[in-house]
């Protein structure tokens, strides 16, 4: 019976470790990306669509514009789990009200906040 709960508790402990390893993994250099912002005075009406591919904060987003002005933003391929925090529904909120992706992170989610704005940032990388 002792042997038995050792091998589990093994188990639990290496399951535990990847866990901790796929959630940690990047964050530094996740937390690093550069945001330049974005210029909307030459860009058409239409949807743009946006990728950031960077270990698991890789996301695709559709960036609407009209009248050289974000209007909507919408998710196509989502962080996983992103959904638990919301982050990109704030992070969203507030590119738009500022017109750019010089906005401030999500507390409790930096990374996260920072792969929305660079998929964002990259839909206009043409323009």
């Amino acid at each position: 019976m002792k042997k038995k709960l050792l091998i589990i508790g093994a188990i639990v402990l290496v399951i535990l470790a990847v866990f901790f390893f796929y959630v940690t993994n990047g964050l530094s250099e996740g937390a690093k990306v550069p945001l330049s912002g974005i210029d909307l005075s030459t860009v058409p009406d239409g949807g743009y669509i946006g990728v950031f591919e960077f270990k698991r904060w890789s996301n695709t987003v559709i960036v609407h514009i009209q009248n050289h002005r974000i209007s909507a933003i919408s998710i196509v391929e989502d962080v996983p789990g992103a959904r638990i925090t919301n982050c990109s529904d704030e992070i969203f909120r507030r590119v738009i009200k500022a017109q750019n992706t010089t906005v401030d992170a999500v507390s409790g989610a930096t990374v996260t906040s920072k792969a929305y704005l660079k998929a964002i940032e990259n839909a206009f990388n043409p323009y």
